[in-house]
């Protein structure tokens, strides 16, 4: 018996296929900020793969996801690792934050020395392995 495509409702899309899919369907001002994002961790981690995973834009370094990120309705929210957040949590007063992910705002972004330090705790931790 012949498989049938999926069907849809209006509240269902199918997964995006590459970051830049994902990134097309975010209305342009959180678009611009995950951009920017995608621009800082690639400067910092040269060499990094990029793919969707789990649903989520998530770039990979040495074959792991380093980072992956997400435009919701009312915030943005960053994963670098349950570990990074952990050691950098006092830097993270004012986010409201996960085990996994912290989130943020338009309003209230995470500046590039946060993300910057998120991404290196993560980036040495592969590295050790």
């Amino acid at each position: 018996m012949p498989c049938s495509p999926p069907v849809y409702n209006q509240a269902m899309k199918p997964a995006a296929e590459s970051i830049d899919a994902y990134l097309a369907d975010v209305d342009p001002e959180r678009r611009a900020e995950l951009e920017r994002i995608r621009a800082l961790v690639h400067g910092l981690v040269p060499g990094l793969t990029e793919k969707i995973s789990y649903r989520m834009p998530t770039l990979e370094y040495k074959g792991r996801a380093l980072v992956y990120f997400t435009a919701s309705k009312k915030h943005l929210s960053f994963y670098p690792s349950s570990y990074a957040l952990e050691e950098l949590r006092d830097r993270l007063t004012g986010f409201k934050s996960t085990d996994h992910a912290v989130q943020f705002t338009l309003d209230k972004p995470l500046d590039d020395s946060l993300v910057e330090a998120l991404v290196m705790v993560h980036k040495q931790l592969i590295d050790e392995d």
